[in-house]
């Protein structure tokens, strides 16, 4: 599939996804968006991609926020679609995604980046990443989940914070709240988490698919995180890569699962 605004491209089980507006900063406009939900249908599917890494293309900017253009003029019901599709088929697709999802923050993450990056399992940022959601200094509130999952990775009053000033946080401050994992020098960003996503590729990513599903339970309403836990723990039973990782363990040598 051919796309506009985002590069795919896959190695070693790695599939690398570009936002690749670079004029705009890579800012989220409405074929974007479709082209991201097509591109991770496309990535579902494929067999011989484990983890997706996202990032942006140039060095000012993951994603500097959503099209501002386009929704300017938009009444209460068309607002209301905007974020509703964009969560259903983006960003809580992403959030579920039974693949890791790494996002490679290389500048710039605002407003709707910032929000998808943190859709994202976990968040590597290169040391001049810049991170905020500014909705509110437009009359408006983060839309694509961004008031649900920030104060999960930082805590509510943290949260209410940058919400509410509007401000931006550095890479440093950003891995003192636990927003991002790492922080790498710009030019180290991809090196590492490519080894990063090298490291998770050496167990089972039947086990990690399940796992995923059990840790984001948690955070439905109405389920029982330890439930689903319980019952995945049950299924891995059941999979050719716990026989092999059990067999490997007890014969003292790697593992080499069938799931890979």
């Amino acid at each position: 599939m051919s796309y506009n605004n985002i590069l795919i491209e896959k190695e070693n089980g790695l599939a690398q996804l570009t936002i690749n507006r670079p004029k705009k900063l890579n800012a989220l406009n409405r074929e974007t968006l479709e082209e991201i939900y097509n591109a991770f249908a496309e990535l579902e599917s494929d067999e011989d991609v484990k983890i997706i890494v996202l990032t942006g293309s140039g060095e000012k900017a993951f994603v500097a926020g959503a099209d501002i253009s386009e929704f300017a003029d938009y009444s209460i019901a068309e607002g209301k679609n905007l974020a509703a599709k964009g969560q259903e088929e983006v960003f809580d697709r992403i959030a579920n995604f039974h693949k890791p999802v790494i996002a490679a923050i290389n500048g710039f993450a605002l407003g709707g980046g910032l929000e998808l990056a943190m859709a994202a399992h976990f968040r590597i940022a290169s040391d001049n990443a810049k991170m905020g959601l500014p909705e509110t200094s437009l009359g408006v509130i983060p839309g694509y989940g961004g008031t649900q999952r920030l104060p999960q990775l930082v805590g509510k009053g943290r949260a209410m914070e940058m919400i509410m000033t509007a401000g931006m946080i550095d890479a440093k401050q950003a891995l003192q709240y636990g927003l991002v994992n790492h922080v790498t020098p710009a030019e180290e960003l991809m090196e590492f988490t490519t080894k990063t996503a090298q490291k998770i590729m050496r167990n089972s990513m039947v086990a990690i698919g399940k796992a995923i599903e059990a840790i984001n339970a948690n955070d439905e309403d109405g389920v029982n995180g330890f439930d689903k836990e319980i019952e995945n723990f049950g299924k891995s039973f059941g999979t050719e890569d716990f026989k092999e990782g059990t067999t490997a363990f007890l014969e003292k040598r790697k593992a080499d699962f069938p799931g890979k």
